[in-house]
């Protein structure tokens, strides 16, 4: 039987630090290949579809977690980051500049995984079988 609540979490967070490690290291990997693969790689549209599989994902399984575990605080730290993390998006860093954008992806991210990692922790602290479908 597959852990929903546990996979969810595990592969919420894992998109999220995709999303950061893509943000700190992207410009350094387009230094390193001279700029070759830059005219390849549209950020935009990564970032898009990054948010676009870690948001439903995000909101299913903190949604899943509050109702088997009842902390409303890893919710709203988890909804904040993923607020974060669509803000930045969606202003870019046309109207943010580039270091508020990527300070605000990673800051949302970060915010994201400690709450998935929360999340985690307290459904294997409560060795609960509600988190388990």
């Amino acid at each position: 039987m597959i852990k929903t609540q546990e996979t969810t979490d595990k592969l919420a967070g894992s998109l999220s630090l995709v999303c950061a490690l893509h943000c700190l290291f992207m410009p350094s990997f387009l230094i390193l290949t001279s700029g070759f693969l830059s005219y390849s790689i549209d950020n935009e549209f990564l970032h898009f579809v990054i948010l676009l599989f870690a948001v439903p994902i995000s909101i299913y399984a903190l949604v899943q977690g509050f109702r088997n575990h009842k902390e409303l605080f890893i919710f709203i730290i988890g909804l904040c980051g993923l607020s974060v993390l669509v803000v930045a998006y969606w202003l870019g860093e046309a109207a943010l500049g580039e270091t508020l954008e990527k300070t605000l992806t990673v800051a949302g991210s970060m915010l994201v995984i400690f709450a998935h990692y929360r999340n985690h922790r307290a459904c294997k602290a409560l060795e609960c079988d509600s988190c388990h479908d």
